[in-house]
């Protein structure tokens, strides 16, 4: 008898992605492998005395999840943060920052996040609505897709920008008629001072705001701040999470999760980017990129790719429409790349080998994206290099075929359309307009035009439970009677979930799937989730995780 197996998972409902063989009962892992998929006979045969055999009980078994868009550093901070993803009005908002507060008297600044943009009803949140709240500490709430803030006057003070301050485009700290700061902060660079005031001297935003590594870091606070990842990656890992894509990036980031990696082992696969900025010479990509490959390439951490933003959100206007916006059609937005300078990049990431991801929300911006990739692929002839547009939540109609046919990833997230979960319709449609609507977060118009799409939540702008956003993408219902149903099949999520996911970061040849010589990243649900109603899906939950053949979670 050969060697046997370290772990046998029986008696469940497999989902193996794999179209060779689509449905099995057990699996067996032998150290990162899977061995057999199978019976649970043919399971069994290869158990042993000292094998770690776990009954699924009837629960389906899929291959780990694959999280494609999502931000770790900023995750895990959230989960100490006050979630107030569905708090709306005075009072309770004011009744959450309160226990908050006293929860933590020593924060240096009390931090919200998820807070709608109008939170308060029908007028959007200022300093002084926030002041009445807590007048005396400094308070800082963040919209659900972390483009926009809301600081009172203690925050603005202590952060010096109650009299505002010279920004990047893109980026604006919203005046008053008194000349002060009105409290809104609009994208990263505002937010920046107001954020370094926290607990972790804002060195969560260095990766998405300019790419660059923290000054002067201490040994507490590196410590602190590796604490603080291992409780997020233990978290995904909860959450039947194997692998995830981050779309920010720094050294230092990538210094941290190599020390976790080398110490106690990364309890899940981390993909992360060179973020390239709009300030940043070509060059870097050649002297700064390039180098990151090499130094990071392992099946548990890798940074394989560039990430860029090309413009903002739709809420706060720092998207890019073309023809403007639906409520102020004299506004389109300002693209974070001028389009010479994108072309650039493009052809030069593409020409040493990089895949890139380009945050695009509005039209116009993902309209620009095309165009340099096409641009990229005149000068740098076509190659397979599974280029990826972020979100895409506004496309044009002539553009939807131009995805297929440069061979683009639609990066999608199902948990961002208005009206799932506790998102509001408003003021996201009236935004954009309803002409805009039929083609709106269309994952079904630009799935069944090829396109391969792969899912995830952009955590933490939403809750990165990946069962949770399969529920709201089942469960997603058109804005107006006569608009296409744009919803994905469970089969097309769970798709989007592992096997496109493995497949978008060129790793198809050993996960995403399962079958026998693949890597063991395979996570048991509570229970079936093809015989669970769409409404029910987020009860379910991951109860035992397994990357790279080691348990990471269990509750069975």
């Amino acid at each position: 008898m050969g060697q046997s197996a370290n772990i046998v998972i029986r008696n469940g409902k497999v989902i193996t992605m794999d179209d060779a063989a689509p449905r099995a009962q057990a699996v067996a892992i032998i150290g990162n492998r899977i061995v057999k998929v199978g019976s649970d006979a043919e399971a069994m045969e290869l158990a042993g005395p000292f094998t770690h055999v776990i009954d699924a009980g009837g629960g389906t078994i899929v291959p780990g999840f694959n999280e494609s868009h999502m931000h770790i550093f900023g995750g895990s901070l959230s989960l100490i943060q006050l979630p107030l993803m569905g708090v709306r009005g005075e009072a309770a908002l004011t009744n959450a920052i309160a226990a908050y507060a006293a929860q933590n008297p020593d924060l240096p600044l009390l931090v919200g996040n998820g807070a709608d943009y109008l939170i308060f009803g029908d007028t959007p949140s200022d300093r002084r609505k926030l002041d009445a709240i807590m007048p005396d500490r400094p308070l800082l709430l963040i919209s659900p897709d972390y483009h926009t803030a809301w600081a009172n006057t203690a925050a603005l003070k202590a952060a010096g920008i109650l009299e505002g301050a010279k920004l990047s485009i893109g980026n604006e700290i919203v005046m008053g008629a008194d000349g002060l700061a009105a409290g809104e902060l609009r994208e990263s660079e505002a937010m920046g001072p107001v954020l370094e005031l926290g607990s972790t001297g804002g060195r969560e935003r260095f990766g998405i705001a300019t790419g660059g590594n923290p000054d002067l870091v201490t040994d507490a606070q590196r410590a602190s701040d590796i604490a603080l990842l291992k409780k997020g990656l233990a978290y995904c890992a909860s959450l039947g999470i194997t692998s995830f894509q981050n779309m920010d990036g720094n050294l230092y980031q990538l210094e941290l999760l190599d020390e976790i990696e080398k110490t106690d082992g990364l309890p899940v696969r981390v993909r992360m980017p060179y973020h390239m900025k709009n300030f940043m010479p070509l060059s870097v990509i050649e002297e700064k990129a390039v180098v990151w490959r090499e130094r990071y390439n392992t099946d548990r951490l890798r940074c394989d790719f560039v990430k860029m933003f090309a413009d903002g959100v739709i809420e706060s206007g720092t998207a890019v429409m073309v023809g403007g916006y639906g409520d102020r059609p004299d506004e389109n937005g300002d693209l974070l790349f001028p389009v010479e300078q994108f072309n650039a990049v493009a052809v030069e990431a593409d020409r040493l080998g990089f895949q890139m991801a380009v945050h695009a929300i509005g039209s116009g911006a993902v309209r620009e994206v095309l165009d340099g990739y096409e641009h990229a692929r005149t000068l740098n002839g076509a190659r397979d290099n599974r280029h990826r547009i972020e979100h895409i939540e506004t496309i044009e109609p002539d553009d939807v075929p131009r995805l297929s046919a440069l061979g683009v990833v639609g990066s999608m997230q199902p948990t961002h359309p208005p009206g799932t979960g506790d998102l509001p319709l408003q003021p996201y449609l009236g935004r954009i307009g309803e002409k805009r609507w039929p083609l709106a977060f269309a994952w079904r118009t630009i799935k069944d035009s090829g396109v391969t799409l792969v899912l995830g939540t952009d955590w933490p702008v939403t809750p990165i439970d990946p069962l949770a956003c399969i529920q709201g993408a089942l469960m997603r219902r058109p804005w107006r009677d006569d608009l296409k149903d744009q919803r994905l099949s469970l089969t097309e999520l769970l798709e989007g979930y592992t096997k496109n996911c493995a497949w978008v970061e060129f790793m198809e040849d050993r996960k995403g799937v399962l079958k026998p010589g693949y890597l063991a990243d395979v996570v048991v649900l509570s229970g079936d989730i093809e015989a669970t109603a769409p409404e029910e899906v987020s009860r379910l939950k991951a109860a035992l995780t397994i990357c790279d053949g080691r348990v990471t979670h269990t509750s069975l």
